[in-house]
């Protein structure tokens, strides 16, 4: 009867280590994607490429068009999932102003109402003005500026990783 309950206290011993090893490792996996997002930011180098999303003639004065191009980081597995896109205007001859195609509250895509100058967000109600500020709903920033260029006659947007982070009413 000793020997018995020897092997059962070393059964119990087993599976009792066995939980704990099951439960740590549980642990530890949930924990992976959590740490990586927070260090992933202090060892991601800064890429920012300049793209080209048209011919200088292909936007007219005063109007804004939604353009896409692949963002300054892909991944290889990314897929579609490696474009962006952005909401371009030009103001003048030679200027441009471009916006992020995705609004501040929780990342929904924005579109242009050309008869009212607004952008919109469909989830939530989030309005912009034509210059990005916040004009009404729940986004707690302006849209996102992207930096703009005109390079041998081809616009260029100033791509950056993403997800773009918003800091105040800094542009990328």
């Amino acid at each position: 009867m000793n020997e018995e309950s020897e092997k059962e206290i070393s059964r119990r011993k087993f599976f009792v280590r066995l939980s704990l090893g099951v439960a740590g490792l549980g642990a530890a996996a949930a924990a992976i994607p959590v740490v990586s997002a927070l260090i992933a930011p202090l060892l991601e180098k800064k890429n920012q490429q300049w793209r080209t999303v048209g011919k200088l003639d292909d936007f007219q004065t005063g109007t804004t068009n939604f353009v896409t191009f692949i963002n300054a980081d892909p991944k290889p597995y990314a897929g579609v999932t490696a474009k962006s896109a952005a909401w371009l205007r030009r103001t003048d001859q030679k200027n441009f102003i471009a916006f992020a195609a995705n609004c501040t509250h929780l990342g929904c895509p924005v579109r242009w109402e050309k008869e009212a100058h607004l952008f919109m967000c469909p989830c939530h109600g989030g309005v912009y003005y034509a210059d990005g500020t916040v004009a009404g709903g729940p986004p707690p920033f302006p849209l996102t500026k992207y930096q703009v260029r005109v390079f041998n006659n081809e616009v260029q947007i100033k791509t950056a990783p993403v997800p773009i982070t918003h800091i105040g009413s800094k542009s990328v």
